[in-house]
């Protein structure tokens, strides 16, 4: 009598399981189609950008230290960096404004019209560029290595920025790195999951 007790038992609960009970996908950092330039065509599940203009990332930089990363797919004129949502995408180069910070493909890093370093060895195509950002200092890397050219001054929400222009095809990373991040950098999460 005992085991034909727990056997109704198990048969109710397997049945009253709620429908919806499997494990909800976490939303992905990518390129924001509702925040770009005119002209910017997002492709390859938010991943690539082309067309001519800027787009945000999905996701504001709300944790302490972040990296994401960037292939130059094809070359012309891109940028990469920082920008707050006032930053207007359409008008590029970007870093011509107060409302963002970039890397751009002339090997300028550049804020409100001001350039802040010169590379000496400027990026191409097939490169990879990364940026860690910490709330204080934004810093690029080219193929892994430290450009040591921080750029500092960011205020307000901010959020990662790509831009192209002259057939220049850009693909972004959020999550799936080619380099390891530096110590205590991570990828980028949404206000949620960083509770």
């Amino acid at each position: 009598m005992e085991a034909c007790g727990l056997g109704i038992l198990c048969c109710l609960r397997r049945y009253h399981q709620p429908r919806n009970s499997q494990p909800r996908e976490l939303p992905q950092v990518q390129l924001d189609t509702g925040h770009m330039g005119n002209e910017v065509v997002i492709v390859k599940s938010g991943k690539r950008i082309c067309g001519s203009g800027a787009a945000l990332a999905n996701a504001a930089i709300l944790q302490n230290k972040c990296y994401f990363e960037m292939k130059i797919q094809s070359g012309g004129a891109w940028g990469v960096g920082l920008a707050t949502k006032r930053c207007d995408l359409n008008k590029i180069p970007l870093g011509n404004n107060s409302e963002s910070w970039v890397l751009r493909s002339d090997g300028t890093v550049a804020h409100n019209g001001t350039v802040r370093h010169r590379l000496r060895e400027i990026p191409e195509e097939g490169d990879m560029i990364a940026c860690t950002y910490d709330h204080v200092e934004l810093n690029f890397y080219h193929n892994g290595k430290h450009l040591h050219c921080p750029i500092t001054g960011m205020k307000g929400t901010v959020y990662p920025v790509f831009y192209v222009d002259d057939g220049s095809i850009l693909d972004v990373s959020f999550s799936e790195f080619v380099y390891h991040a530096p110590e205590g950098f991570q990828k980028i999460m949404f206000e949620k999951n960083l509770l």
